[in-house]
């Protein structure tokens, strides 16, 4: 097993350095490809609008664009989220105008889910609307596999995550979940170095015949789901540099972690959980008290059941 994700590493780990975006252009062309990036956002009006514009700037405006369209969808911003995206030149959607049939449940991967009825490449890119000093390499690193290795069908992104100052130290669901859950059920997966990113790309053949979790076990959901789907060669990750983002509070964490183990479980023995909740503790006048969340448990099924999407597909 070792052997074989030894391999994967050397065949299917690239840098963004590794492709120029005239080789991507290029491979774009002779392919006949096009390129959807999407942007879930939930009041992200400090960091929407540069990494918007960044995109239409990069990868946008030359003759023929690596990126043919940019959508952000937002689930429900109480702040200036939709009009930052859209003056920086995205087409912004909001998640309950999409499938309005469905109840739209809160949660990243409702919006990620429901992003597929609303978005048109062949080639949908995923990209978090909460990154700061964003640069164009997130997407052109992550699509280029897609365009140039015919063979390749879900790519994520590797950085380093910083916390504050401290170089490595974010990513601190991942290093005490999700790694762990990886290497002790899927081992195959091992050599992801960041499973959990919110920055991968993938082709909406793939993308529409895997299950959805609405919230934020999304992210190890679809990499594990794609495995069985494709196999590991089909999967491949680049290093794109370094993100910088908004960190989250320990009891945010704490319910990131419950709904990533709570979609692992899930994949492990399809069983029911035995109390699909967490309690959390904060300290009050008296003492400390118990905050009782929820944990996602809704899935989306694979987008291509869904019946306006076949509709649209044959339209």
């Amino acid at each position: 097993m070792l052997d074989e994700v030894e391999r994967w590493l050397t065949r299917r780990s690239w840098s963004v350095s590794d492709r120029t975006l005239d080789e991507l252009l290029a491979a774009k062309v002779r392919h006949g490809s096009r390129v959807s990036v999407v942007l879930p956002a939930l009041d992200e009006q400090e960091t929407v609008g540069e990494i918007v514009a960044t995109i239409r700037r990069e990868l946008m405006t030359r003759a023929v664009p690596l990126v043919d369209e940019l959508v952000v969808i937002d689930s429900g911003s109480r702040d200036r989220t939709a009009a930052v995206a859209a003056a920086a030149g995205a087409r912004v959607v909001h998640r309950d105008t999409i499938l309005p049939r469905i109840p739209a449940l809160p949660g990243k991967g409702e919006v990620l889910w429901r992003s597929l009825l609303v978005t048109s490449g062949d080639i949908v890119c995923f990209v978090d609307a909460d990154l700061r000093e964003f640069s164009a390499d997130f997407v052109s690193g992550i699509v280029g596999p897609l365009l140039t290795e015919p063979g390749v069908q879900f790519v994520k992104g590797m950085y380093d995550r910083p916390l504050g100052e401290e170089t490595g130290e974010g990513g601190r669901v991942t290093e005490l979940v999700a790694r762990p859950l990886l290497n002790l059920h899927w081992p195959l997966l091992a050599g992801f170095v960041q499973p959990l990113g919110g920055e991968y790309a993938a082709r909406r053949s793939l993308l529409e015949r895997l299950p959805f979790p609405v919230g934020y076990g999304v992210e190890l959901g679809l990499l594990v789901d794609a495995l069985h789907t494709v196999g590991l060669d089909a999967l491949a990750q680049v290093d794109v540099g370094v993100r910088k983002h908004r960190h989250q509070d320990g009891r945010a964490l704490g319910r990131m972690a419950a709904a990533i183990y709570r979609t692992a479980q899930l994949r492990l023995a399809r069983g029911h959980l035995v109390r699909p909740r967490l309690t959390q503790f904060e300290r009050g006048a008296d003492g400390f008290e118990p905050l009782t969340h929820a944990v996602d448990t809704e899935e989306r099924p694979p987008m291509e059941s869904v019946v306006e999407y076949r509709s649209r597909r044959v339209a």
